[in-house]
């Protein structure tokens, strides 16, 4: 077992004892005799393992524990001490020690503590890297642990069975492609090949070209022939993302192509035939499209047979815990490290959220996050960039409202309304069950204060 390790303790002695013995047993090791000096060191980084004594003059050793964990949460301390009890060993293991050991001791005691805490790490490290092996190569997955959430999933594999063209709408973010990519997954095309384009995306001038091929010469910069969209798309799966911003002026090929299954490449003397499944999706209200002649009935009709709409993150905050799990999976794997968890306070936080831009801003967050700390646990401070107080009544339970600073009258209000609704409306019985008379009750409620 290796490791770099660094020593705390007020006794000049016991340092220099346990330096030279943790360096036999092939530890680079460190001491420091001075609490309040290890702390800047600690944070620093660098040391796999901090072995520290709990009695210590200006700093205990829970005491620069809980100060080390604040900045860096993933850092492993084994405690040792003269007072050992059961009571300060449940306090320092609640505190966030790996281990807890009582002088006197022989090394040997010392020496298994340390192993099993870096060997747990590197389990846990294990686990993260293996769970992105295992996923990296799967179709994105689906976070579906609230019921909102599951009625899609169950809806969609419902309709990945038939090749009826499916509409996703929904807010900016929500995840419409990852759901596309799922659609296809289960699919009988499964095997084929899935081809996304952003409609928004599409250069006016190109999108017959784009869409379905053109043959060389067929404008000046043709030099060859080259396969469209519906035609990459043969045997599998069309992602026609944003359909919404497609100009009128290609509306109406895209809808012969739909309905005929012909295509016929720009500067071609002949149609094509194409098996595609057409999966569309939208974050704008298409039928007021209609309404305003920005886009055809007669389109949104074809594309809109089986329509699955996607609810904001807002709407589904059991979901961000599961979304917070992938995403660090993924951007662990992208910059090469093993983010290992994140605290409770910034877990409640990000619940807390209205997150407007939804999934792809909670990627974001997430992302600036790793890529700016340094640690394997984030933590709230991660995220004090964006860590402003959500609006009154993003909170939904006492701990996210404390989290979220919420003031203490927005609290009670939210409180007083809840009661008031388990109780029917009985204004009777609410005001007893809060202990307070009815009229105070109702100027609380009517927000003229106590």
């Amino acid at each position: 077992m290796s490791g770099k390790v660094l020593v705390v303790d007020d006794h000049a002695e016991v340092v220099g004892w346990l330096v030279e013995e943790l360096t036999d047993e092939g530890y680079t090791v460190e001491g420091c005799t001075d609490p309040a000096a290890a702390l800047p060191r600690i944070v620093e980084g660098g040391f796999d393992l901090v072995v520290s004594d709990v009695e210590m003059p200006g700093l205990r050793g829970i005491e620069l524990m809980a100060a080390v964990h604040k900045q860096r949460p993933g850092q492993l301390v084994v405690l040792i001490t003269a007072f050992g009890s059961v009571d300060l060993a449940v306090q320092a293991v609640r505190a966030g020690a790996a281990d807890f050991v009582t002088k006197p001791f022989a090394i040997e005691v010392l020496v298994l503590a340390i192993e099993r805490a870096l060997r747990e790490r590197r389990m846990r490290r294990e686990i993260v890297r293996l769970r992105q092996t295992v996923t990296r190569d799967l179709p994105e997955g689906v976070v579906a642990r609230s019921e909102a959430m599951r009625r899609v999933v169950e809806r969609t594999t419902r309709a990945a069975r038939v090749d009826s063209a499916i509409l996703l709408t929904g807010e900016t973010g929500v995840g419409k492609g990852t759901l596309a990519r799922l659609l296809h997954a289960r699919s009988p095309r499964a095997s084929g090949p899935f081809v996304q384009v952003n409609c928004a995306a599409l250069p006016t001038h190109l999108v017959e070209s784009e869409l379905f091929g053109v043959t060389r010469g067929a404008f000046t910069d043709a030099r060859e022939d080259r396969d469209g969209l519906f035609a990459r798309a043969h045997g599998g799966t069309l992602f026609l993302d944003e359909i919404g911003e497609l100009t009128l002026d290609a509306q109406p090929k895209l809808l012969q192509a739909l309905e005929t299954g012909r295509i016929r490449p720009l500067g071609a003397g002949r149609e094509r035939t194409v098996d595609v499944r057409i999966v569309a999706a939208t974050n704008r209200d298409l039928a007021e499209a209609v309404a305003a002649r920005t886009f055809r009935a007669d389109l949104l009709f074809r594309i809109d047979v089986i329509r699955l709409e996607v609810p904001p993150l807002r709407e589904r905050p059991e979901d961000v815990e599961g979304l917070v799990d992938a995403l660090l999976d993924q951007l662990g794997a992208r910059f090469g490290r093993a983010i290992t968890g994140i605290t409770d306070d910034a877990m409640v936080w990000l619940r807390a959220q209205p997150w407007p831009g939804n999934v792809r801003e909670l990627s974001n967050a997430l992302e600036r996050a790793v890529a700016l700390g340094d640690d394997d646990v984030l933590t709230l401070a991660d995220f004090a960039a964006a860590a402003t107080a959500p609006p009154a009544g993003a909170w939904r339970t006492l701990d996210e409202a404390v989290a979220c600073a919420r003031p203490l009258e927005e609290v009670e209000l939210a409180y007083m309304q809840k009661v008031v609704a388990a109780c029917g409306g009985n204004m009777s019985e609410a005001s007893r069950r809060l202990g307070i008379d009815r009229r105070t009750l109702y100027r609380r409620l009517e927000g003229e204060g106590g």
